[in-house]
C-alpha cells in the first residue's frame, strides 16, 4: 500500500531512469478526481491503445472520447519510446477488474486468473498507454519495450516495490487482451533485472 507521489516527484522518478518525458498541457492537475479517490496506489497496469500515430493517440489518451472522458492513462509511451504525460490522478484506465487479482499484486505474488470485475483499479494503479494497434502484427520497437521497462521500474524502485508489482490490463479485467503482442511475464522478467 502506498501514498500516490506527486506529480513533480513522477516526473523525477521518470527522468532519473533515463526516459525522454514531454509534458503535455496541465496534465499535472488534469485527473478524475471528483470521480472517486486515486490512491493507495499499489502498482502499474500497461495497455495497448489500438491506435495509430503519436499526435493522435496522445490526443485520444488526454481528452478521451464519447462515454469515457480523459485523461486515460498517465502516460502515453509512443512506438519512439517517449513518454507523453496526459493526467495525473484518477484516471479513466484500469476500469473495475479481480480484487483477487489486486490481492496477488499488493502480496506481490503470482496473478490469478482474473474471472470478475468487482474492484475500482483507477483508483490503484498508475497506468501507461502503450501506441499500438494491439492486433497482434503491429511491431514493439525496442525503444518502447525498454521505456515501458524502465518507466514501469522507476515506479517500483521508488515505492519498493517488485516487479510483480506490474501487471497488464488483459491479467485485471475478463475479456480484455492488452497489451497484445508482447507477454507481459517476459517484460516482467526485465523490470526484475533493472530493479537489480
Amino acid at each position: 500500500m502506498a501514498t500516490p507521489m506527486s506529480a513533480s516527484r513522477f516526473l523525477d522518478v521518470l527522468r532519473d531512469e533515463g526516459i525522454t518525458v514531454v509534458q503535455v498541457g496541465d496534465w499535472r492537475t488534469h485527473n478524475r478526481n471528483h470521480k472517486g479517490p486515486w490512491g493507495p496506489v499499489h502498482g502499474v497496469m500497461i495497455h495497448h491503445t489500438v491506435t495509430s500515430g503519436t499526435s493522435k493517440t496522445v490526443r485520444i489518451c488526454r481528452d478521451g472520447y464519447p462515454g469515457l472522458p480523459g485523461p486515460l492513462c498517465h502516460g502515453v509511451i509512443a512506438k519512439s519510446g517517449t513518454i507523453h504525460l496526459v493526467g495525473y490522478g484518477r484516471a479513466n484506465h484500469a476500469g473495475m477488474g479481480d480484487d483477487d487479482v489486486l490481492r496477488a499484486v499488493i502480496a506481490e505474488r503470482a496473478l490469478p486468473r482474473d474471472n470478475e470485475a468487482n474492484t475500482d483499479g483507477n483508483r490503484h494503479f498508475y497506468g501507461f498507454e502503450c501506441e499500438n494497434l494491439g492486433d497482434g502484427e503491429d511491431p514493439w520497437p525496442k525503444a518502447q519495450l525498454e521505456a515501458i521497462e524502465r518507466a514501469s521500474a522507476a515506479i517500483c524502485r521508488h515505492h519498493g516495490w517488485n516487479s510483480r508489482s506490474v501487471i497488464g490490463h488483459l491479467e485485471w479485467q475478463p475479456g480484455k487482451i492488452d497489451p497484445r503482442g508482447f507477454s507481459m511475464n517476459t517484460m516482467r522478467a526485465r523490470i526484475h533485472e533493472r530493479l537489480q
